[in-house]
């Protein structure tokens, strides 16, 4: 499917701000990832809220990018959740 949908920027929302919730500092570092990932979730909620989808969808990826990365590299602890982080 090449569109995004009102269901999918929800169900997008629900996984990362699940993500967001249950991600923990596991070394110093993570102040700046969970810092990045807040702003990115912050700003998907403002281009949603503006009607912009496309940039919604686009920041909720940086968004759990960054989080993806920080629990791959050790520096947020998340409890070895594979279904919501890629560390597996």
């Amino acid at each position: 499917m090449n569109t995004i949908t009102d269901e999918k920027l929800a169900k997008y929302f629900d996984i990362t701000g699940r993500a967001l919730k249950k991600a923990k500092k596991a070394k110093p570092e993570a102040d700046i990832i969970l810092d990045m990932a807040n702003r990115y979730y912050s700003d998907a909620n403002h281009f949603r809220d503006k009607g912009d989808i496309v940039n919604a969808f686009a920041a909720l990826n940086y968004a759990h990018g960054w989080l993806d990365a920080g629990a791959r590299l050790g520096i947020l602890d998340v409890g070895h959740d594979s279904e919501l982080f890629t560390v597996d």
